[in-house]
């Protein structure tokens, strides 16, 4: 298949925020789009439809991709944040964070590329976090956006003789549901020099870009969107 023909996206995590967006995204520009969530499907559109899957459960994960068929994009929007400090680091958190962040993507890419590979084309984003860098109070989500971003570099140099690009776009605090949850109510997220947080649809925008056959020569890299926080002081 030629990277014209790229118009069939599985996008984790659409039924909110950076998910959400990111899918109706495509959705607009004429992606047909198979979202993969554990919470209810949000969207309506007929070129959209979405399986209720556990990701952290493998063989669920291997039945919905499956039923899914074949895919030109695949986009791992999926995410949880729990916060804590050394002393109160939880087993739990750690261990559902890795799940449902590395584990399933890697369960994913090793699903789906070998087919776009095969094909001659193919997109992977991977939506990790400037956190990845380090961050007091974010320990365990930072290893986890981290290993992300090595997976990505791994994954491009085996891939770009074959069409297939692998990207993680690391955003500062967005404007989603997960700013809410009461776990980091002590840790409120941080303004970038922007003045403000980024927006879903900011995210969704560079995705698109990174899918389009104009973005064939970027593979293996890690893009911040961050409103000028990863800047020098």
């Amino acid at each position: 298949m030629s990277a014209e023909n790229i118009r069939r996206a599985l996008v984790t995590g659409s039924s909110s925020g950076i998910g959400m967006a990111i899918a109706q995204a495509l959705l607009d520009q004429g992606w047909d789009v198979i979202g993969l969530d554990l919470a209810p499907a949000r969207l309506v559109h007929p070129a959209f439809s979405s399986t209720g899957v556990d990701l952290c459960d493998a063989a669920a994960t291997a039945r919905a991709v499956g039923d899914a068929g074949p895919v030109q994009a695949l986009v791992h929007a999926a995410g949880v944040l729990r916060v804590g400090r050394l002393g109160a680091l939880a087993d739990d958190d750690s261990t559902l964070m890795w799940r449902l962040h590395v584990d399933a993507a890697t369960r994913l890419a090793n699903l789906v590329v070998p087919a776009m590979a095969q094909a001659g084309a193919g997109r992977v984003v991977l939506i990790g976090s400037r956190v990845s860098g380090g961050m007091p109070g974010r320990s365990q989500y930072a290893a986890t956006k981290a290993a992300l971003v090595a997976l990505a570099r791994s994954w491009g140099a085996e891939t770009a003789a074959s069409g297939v690009t692998v990207n993680v776009i690391s955003p500062a605090a967005t404007e989603t549901a997960m700013l809410a949850d009461p776990s980091r109510a002590a840790t409120p997220p941080r303004l970038p020099p922007l003045g403000r947080l980024i927006r879903p649809q900011e995210i969704a925008a560079l995705t698109s870009f990174l899918l389009s056959t104009d973005a064939a020569a970027i593979t293996g890299q890690e893009i911040h969107v961050c409103g000028g926080s990863s800047l020098a002081a």
